[in-house]
């Protein structure tokens, strides 16, 4: 199977390292965008920037150049750009033959779709600028680095049509990586987009030393909200109990590697959101996914309070004692 990687971030590098070490063999090259990062990478087999310490597989090819040419020899194109760029690059691959599948998670801002009052998950934005492409996204709670280096994972191939959902399969699980097949892309790109603005949340809440208590309470009314706001964008409510919603919940909001929990745990810490931002060196797609989260939401009258408290915080309206504050001192009602 010949696989072509779209982006040479982390996330991007190491689900092309792992493919490239695939028992069935497949052709796999990582383009990179920018000629100095993809020199290095040439001379040293490593990405430095994103990995460093973890070696390409022998087999694994880099390229730079036109994508859109590299990605009509492909059998499946994977898009690993951050959802800024996801736009731009599906409208570059709209006449893509091969199934095209994205690694991005959340909400694109609201410039440029056709309906400026909100923004878009991924899917979205492949209907409006691409819609001919059989689609879909790779999901669930991943680190790039435990993949990188042949940890156990499990993912989820999510698409409605069954031709993406195979080819993520064939191409992606393996003895270290389980992929699970779901048709229900909505529930699982509000999964992994809501998922990142909770995280900041939770390290706001492990920063002040609130206790694992209040760790657990913020996870589980996270959850609740994810959900309400999945099925209000018609999504299933059984996806938010899998991999793609509790799964990838858990592992953002607890894991050390986690850039968005490393967000909240900086604030807490004094940290302006600027010098939080900048300290990570990575981007943390929940700073950027959460004002469009709650504006998705109360268009759609969904009430999210902890996604209410984390705009307000990043907006500096809140300070983050004020923001736990305001998570943890809601008046008594009915759990739902």
């Amino acid at each position: 199977m010949k696989i072509l990687v779209l982006g040479a971030g982390a996330w991007g590098s190491a689900v092309a390292m792992s493919a490239a070490q695939h028992p069935a063999g497949h052709a796999v090259t990582l383009w990179a965008r920018d000629a100095a990062q993809l020199a290095a990478m040439q001379a040293e087999r490593e990405n430095a920037r994103y990995l460093p310490g973890l070696s390409f597989p022998p087999g694994l090819l880099l390229a730079g150049g036109d994508p859109v040419a590299l990605a009509s020899a492909a059998d499946l194109v994977v898009v690993a750009t951050p959802m800024s760029a996801l736009r731009g690059m599906l409208q570059a691959l709209q006449g893509c033959k091969a199934p095209v599948a994205w690694l991005c998670k959340g909400f694109e801002s609201t410039s440029g779709n056709q309906d400026s009052r909100f923004g878009l998950l991924a899917h979205e934005v492949c209907a409006e600028v691409a819609p001919a492409l059989q689609a879909g996204a790779l999901s669930g709670p991943s680190f790039a680095q435990e993949v990188a280096r042949g940890q156990p994972t499990a993912l989820v191939a999510a698409s409605e049509h069954a031709s993406v959902r195979d080819a993520l399969v064939a191409a992606f699980h393996s003895p270290s990586v389980r992929v699970y097949a779901n048709e229900d892309i909505v529930g699982v790109e509000v999964g992994g987009a809501v998922k990142n603005v909770l995280s900041i949340a939770t390290g706001l809440c492990d920063g002040l030393a609130l206790g694992l208590n209040a760790r657990a309470a913020l996870i589980t009314r996270g959850l609740a909200e994810m959900t309400r706001l999945g099925l209000a964008l018609g999504a299933r409510a059984d996806t938010f109990m899998g991999l793609s919603g509790l799964g990838d919940l858990v592992l953002t909001a607890t894991g050390d590697l986690s850039r968005n929990r490393r967000v909240g745990l900086l604030l807490a810490e004094g940290r302006t959101l600027a010098q939080a931002v900048e300290s990570l060196g990575h981007v943390a797609e929940g700073v950027y996914s959460a004002r469009t989260v709650a504006q998705r939401a109360q268009l759609l009258g969904v009430d999210m309070p902890i996604t209410d408290a984390v705009v307000a915080l990043l907006d500096g309206r809140l300070q983050p004692a004020e923001a736990v504050a305001q998570l943890m001192g809601r008046g008594p009602r009915g759990e739902a």
